[in-house]
């Protein structure tokens, strides 16, 4: 029983151009795709990045034992094929004028913009900053889509979203770490574009543009695949619909299209619409069923988790993989508590619309509970196997995650406000409560709706959250430059260390890369070599760091890994 398996997080960022407020969204997010390239040439990278290998994806096969149709599925599924810009598409990109970059009238989104930032100014009281009215344009003869970063995540378009793609890590504090990296990297593709004069664009670690969109913040974690999944999905859904409570990002707006007033607890809680299903964008469910493992098929499954928000708080996300780790853990045992929800769909929503926390839901056996109720029972089914095993006590992050997760439900339970230091959305719903008071308005004022907005700007200089985190409101679990660090430096315990080291020392000769294979071309050689990481947990510094430390020419590297890589049945 251990936090500790291998994971990552996946997060689309929402994208806006100020002086357009119709622009289109694929061409934004490519823009800072290829401004991040751009940083990385900058930087001494003899490439911008090395594509994305489709050659292992299967999107369409699902954990419930059956493949969809190609014609039977949406676009949206179809992540094994590179995304391709349009006619229409290149043509916005290669246009001189702003006007045919842009669908203007502009004034709508500048001002969304800028009435946030002035916001911001105004409660901070700080010097607002100069605008810029510059519009600006990709230039077309190398467009990068996607890429494959040094600390070995992926930047890509998906779905007209930039996307980081975290490398695998081993924990949950690792996978703060590297989350938090990718926010980095878009800031500075973000800080790139501003410094070329070329038109701002502008990322929000959200996940609702507030009209009826929805965007996501998605985990995946390594499991068994000897774990049936009908107890994957029936141990998980009370724990997702209630798991908000602690990890939620608050939103402003209830219902798909925000236009009923109020204040919510997550972000992608009125987005759900089925328990367990294949799709992520459309009928979302609770429990999804993508089976890719991305590893050697007989022996892994990796659970692709969509229920989340996209949080900011280093403890939010540190809880959030947490405790779902040790859920995993539970069910992995057979030990995972035996409730179910009458209604879980129509649970979480009801328990976001609550920020008093005071929602009982409808168990299957008649038992009324709150959400805080519904994750004490898993919290006490994690601490009792913990204490069986042993591990609780012999691994300290395990501990520390029981221990914040306890403390947590019991702060929420006795005074919400008393947590707003380490959880999102209580942090976010004390601030606008603030204002409010201060101005005597209510949740429909436009002014509440640029906080919202403002709050997950990722410039540190304006994002609401940012700056509570600069004043000491919020609580660290890691450093700046730890973080920093993390944007060139990949996880030193999984297969992203080879990923990523392999793209820092041989980036000329590395052709392809996905999550479990590199793909090298060796000058004087016919053909490529794909050297398979099946593995997850192989690749790392223990394993090969000796390889890359001896300084090996190109010929020599790949003839010793494709050696040494022999992953088990």
């Amino acid at each position: 029983m251990s936090v500790h398996r291998v994971m990552g997080l996946e997060t689309e960022y929402g994208v806006l151009a100020p002086n357009a407020p119709r622009a289109n969204s694929t061409v934004l997010s490519a823009r800072i795709v290829n401004a991040y390239a751009d940083v990385v040439r900058a930087e001494g990278g003899e490439l911008a990045g090395t594509p994305w290998d489709y050659s292992d994806e299967t999107p369409l096969i699902d954990a419930r034992g059956w493949k969809v149709r190609r014609s039977e599925a949406d676009p949206t599924q179809l992540t094994d094929a590179p995304r391709e810009l349009t006619a229409e598409e290149i043509a916005l990109i290669d246009a001189v004028p702003q006007n045919a970059l842009y669908d203007v009238d502009a004034r709508s989104a500048r001002s969304s913009s800028r009435a946030a930032d002035h916001l911001g100014d105004a409660m901070y009281r700080e010097e607002p900053e100069s605008t810029n009215d510059a519009g600006g344009r990709l230039g077309s003869d190398h467009v990068v889509m996607n890429m494959v970063l040094g600390n070995g995540a992926r930047l890509y378009v998906d779905h007209a979203h930039p996307e980081y793609s975290s490398p695998e890590v081993s924990n949950p504090l690792d996978a703060v770490i590297w989350d938090q990296a990718g926010d980095r990297v878009v800031l500075a593709a973000m800080q790139r574009i501003a410094a070329e004069n070329d038109g701002e664009v502008l990322l929000y670690k959200n996940n609702t543009d507030n009209k009826g969109v929805s965007y996501g913040a998605h985990e995946n974690y390594l499991m068994p695949r000897a774990t049936d999944f009908n107890a994957i999905a029936a141990g998980l859904l009370p724990f997702f619909a209630t798991r908000q409570v602690v990890c939620g990002a608050g939103r402003v707006g209830l219902g798909m299209t925000g236009n009923e007033t109020g204040f919510q607890i997550s972000q992608r809680a009125d987005f759900f619409e089925a328990e367990v299903g294949l799709e992520t964008t459309i009928r979302r469910p609770l429990v999804n069923t993508r089976d890719e493992p991305h590893a050697v098929w007989e022996k892994y499954r990796r659970l692709h988790v969509i229920a989340g928000d996209a949080n900011l708080g280093q403890v939010s996300t540190y809880l959030r993989v947490g405790t779902t780790a040790l859920v995993l853990s539970l069910i992995e045992a057979g030990r995972a508590p035996a409730i179910a929800l009458a209604d879980p769909v129509s649970a979480v929503a009801r328990i976001s619309h609550d920020p008093g926390l005071r929602t009982v839901v409808e168990l299957a056996d008649g038992r009324r509970l709150t959400a805080l109720e519904v994750q004490e029972i898993y919290l006490d089914a994690a601490t009792a196997w913990c204490a069986e095993t042993g591990s609780g006590s012999a691994d300290p992050q395990t501990r520390d995650v029981l221990h914040r997760w306890r403390a947590t439900l019991d702060g929420l339970r006795s005074d919400v406000s008393s947590m707003a230091s380490t959880v999102d959305w209580v942090a976010k719903h004390q601030l606008m409560n603030q204002y409010r008071d201060r101005h005597g308005i209510g949740w429909s004022d436009p002014r509440i709706a640029a906080m919202d907005l403002q709050w997950a700007d990722l410039r540190p200089e304006k994002g609401l959250f940012r700056r509570l985190e600069a004043r000491g409101r919020v609580e660290r679990l890691v450093s700046e430059e730890r973080i920093a660090s993390a944007v060139v430096v990949p996880p030193e315990d999984t297969r992203a260390y080879v990923r990523g080291r392999s793209l820092e020392r041989y980036r000329q000769h590395v052709v392809g890369a996905n999550w479990d294979s590199v793909v090298f071309a060796v000058p004087g050689r016919r053909g490529v070599k794909r050297i398979p990481l099946l593995e997850p947990a192989r690749g790392t510094r223990r394993d090969i760091g000796a390889l890359f430390d001896a300084q090996l020419d190109i010929a020599e590297f790949v003839d010793q890994l494709a050696a040494q890589d022999r992953p088990s049945a």
